[in-house]
């Protein structure tokens, strides 16, 4: 799919979750085929023609103007990060964006003693597609079951759609699956070819329908420091805070988990720590 498919689908997805009394349309008394807006109406909000929102909804319009993808940010209601997706997908159709640099897969001796330094906090390297790249023994553990996986196929987004422990490990899996697609729809609208996104998503999509049926929905959303509820087989229900910071030139970032102090998740980290003296983790 090229980026000008990818920038018509997008808009084809928003479209369809914005209903006419959302803008202050009359819901009419028609049947309407598909969900939400026709294109006319979106055209008619945006201040557009109707032959020019075909051509970009058909991937057939590579080069919209910004005040054409302000009009139609308006029109669609998107927020923030939606709004900066629909500008990175238009500027990768015009080819004006430049690329992000290749993941690096070396990992610096001091990120990996600083990993060290925060034991027995999870804490793992990703790259821009979730590949884990490092990781201390706790971060490993704290996936339960990814250490069956051969360190290349280590990916936390593959892992919460194809390993059966996800299933259980995420109390609400399907928020976890959804945000971890999110922050991967922000990869592509810097890269939308790129080799690696796509292999991952080629992967995904044929071995799971929820993951189709997610990653159709275009939702957006960069990831951000949080609270997370894990059911972990070994070391029971905790829940953890996670910061993630961005190395060097980005292409890295740093995720660690922690617990607030003399809580009883504290204790659990402390039992997940001892799981990891137990078992061989490569």
């Amino acid at each position: 799919m090229t980026a000008a498919d990818e920038l018509g689908a997008f808009l084809r997805a928003r479209r369809a979750r914005i209903q006419p009394t959302d803008v202050g349309l009359p819901s009419g008394s028609g049947l309407r085929r598909t969900p939400g807006l026709r294109r006319e109406e979106l055209a008619a909000l945006a201040g557009i023609s109707i032959e020019y929102c075909i051509r970009l909804e058909q991937g057939k319009e590579s080069n919209p103007s910004g005040p054409v993808l302000d009009a139609l940010a308006r029109a669609l209601r998107l927020d923030q990060e939606e709004r900066a997706h629909l500008y990175g997908l238009a500027n990768q159709a015009a080819r004006r964006a430049p690329g992000v640099p290749a993941s690096q897969h070396a990992v610096r001796p001091g990120t990996r003693q600083l990993m060290e330094t925060v034991r027995p906090c999870p804490a793992y390297v990703l790259n821009r597609t979730n590949d884990i790249l490092a990781a201390n023994p706790e971060g490993i553990a704290l996936l339960a079951g990814i250490a069956e996986w051969p360190p290349e196929r280590r990916n936390t987004i593959r892992y919460t759609f194809l390993h059966p422990t996800a299933r259980t490990l995420y109390p609400d899996w399907r928020k976890a699956a959804a945000d971890s697609l999110a922050q991967l729809r922000l990869v592509q609208a810097t890269d939308a070819n790129a080799a690696d996104l796509a292999a991952l998503v080629e992967e995904l999509d044929a071995h799971s329908e929820e993951f189709a049926c997610m990653w159709n929905r275009y939702d957006v959303g960069r990831r951000r420091s949080g609270r997370k509820t894990f059911r972990h087989p070994q070391a029971g229900t905790f829940t953890l805070t996670s910061e993630s910071l961005h190395l060097d030139d980005r292409s890295q970032r740093l995720t660690v988990f922690q617990a607030d102090p003399g809580s009883l998740d504290q204790d659990a980290l402390k039992v997940l720590s001892a799981v990891t003296s137990l078992t061989d983790l490569p």
